[in-house]
């Protein structure tokens, strides 16, 4: 964690499955509750990214400072390791301005590794066993170190697919530099305590709900222009290798673009894909310890009254003040 940032400051998180709708909320309470967002997604960081990753707009943002944003370009690498560190220097800002940050998205190992404090300090040995397992997969492919991983630790197998090549690469260099599998160490982070005074929200919905909101989604990244987004981002040299390219939309438009399947195939992979990755989302908040559930159909889908039981939540928990109970949409 940054220096600046004390154990035990206000911390509030916005997260849950794709398309839930926890853009919208967090705008909400940021005014509310005067606080600045940090956006939590793996590809909102990337400059150019905007309609597959569902990035929020400079109006969507009505005057909210927004972080975590716009910061990379789509060639360079960005990890757990890189948010937590620059998550660190935005929350020392904040903090230094009075404000609460609002940490907003859907990677819920994300929102783990900076509420839990996780160490992802690098060293000489780790680049090392890395790039011989890089070269391990370039040379032998990644079914490779799926299989080695399935050996070493079957638990972390089971739950990383076989195609998540960085993942795995991550699972097999920890076992190989401590001889423990990653699965044990990771039940040990999830056991920690909470490094801040947090509020950890995750929106749901019912299924039937949440996967009408999938649909529309994608049909409107369609209809506002995603694979004329995709294919500028390949002329500017993009490929299915990056890690930014990996992103539910983009390497499907890739696969299209390059002639392997056609649109109405590429579209059907990302809605089903993303039903998939939604899925996955409430397995990872299901594990997860001192989650505050908020169930939409509960509140009849009013964001004002879900808003006041936020600041409710938040009021107990002694990050904002009775005052924060009078504030509306």
């Amino acid at each position: 964690m940054n220096n600046f940032v004390r154990k035990n400051q206000p911390l509030v998180v916005i997260s849950g499955p794709t398309a839930v709708g926890k853009t919208k909320l967090s705008i909400a309470l940021a005014k509310a509750a005067d606080g600045e967002i940090i956006s939590a997604d793996s590809m909102q960081v990337y400059r150019g990214m905007d309609i597959g990753s569902a990035k929020i707009t400079r109006e969507e943002m009505q005057g909210i400072p927004h972080h975590m944003i716009d910061i990379l370009d789509p060639g360079e690498d960005f990890s757990v390791a890189v948010f937590k560190e620059k998550c660190g220097e935005c929350l020392s800002g904040i903090y230094e301005r009075g404000h609460i940050p609002i940490v907003v998205g859907g990677t819920g190992f994300y929102v783990q590794a900076l509420l839990r404090d996780i160490d992802f300090t690098e060293n000489a040995e780790n680049t090392k066993i890395r790039t011989w397992l890089e070269k391990l997969a370039a040379e032998k492919g990644a079914g490779c170190l799926y299989d080695r991983l399935k050996e070493a630790d079957p638990v972390s197998a089971e739950k990383i697919h076989p195609n998540n090549c960085k993942r795995v690469i991550r699972a097999l260099e920890y076992f190989y530099l401590t001889g423990e599998p990653i699965s044990c160490h990771n039940e040990r982070e999830q056991e920690k305590s909470s490094a801040f005074n947090s509020c950890y929200f995750v929106l749901n919905d019912i299924r039937e709900k949440l996967y009408e909101r999938i649909e529309q989604r994608v049909d409107g990244m369609l209809e506002r222009g995603l694979v004329k987004e995709v294919a500028a981002l390949r002329d500017l040299g993009c490929h299915r290798g990056m890690i930014s390219m990996q992103g539910l939309g983009y390497k499907e438009i890739l696969a299209c673009l390059e002639g392997e399947i056609t649109l109405e195939e590429a579209v059907n992979l990302i809605k089903r894909d993303t039903r998939h990755f939604a899925k996955r989302q409430l397995t990872w908040f299901r594990r997860e310890k001192d989650v505050i559930w908020i169930q939409k159909n509960e509140f009849e889908y009013n964001n004002e009254a879900i808003l006041l039981y936020m600041l409710e939540m938040m009021g107990r928990k002694g990050i904002i003040g009775p005052e924060g109970e009078s504030h509306r949409l």
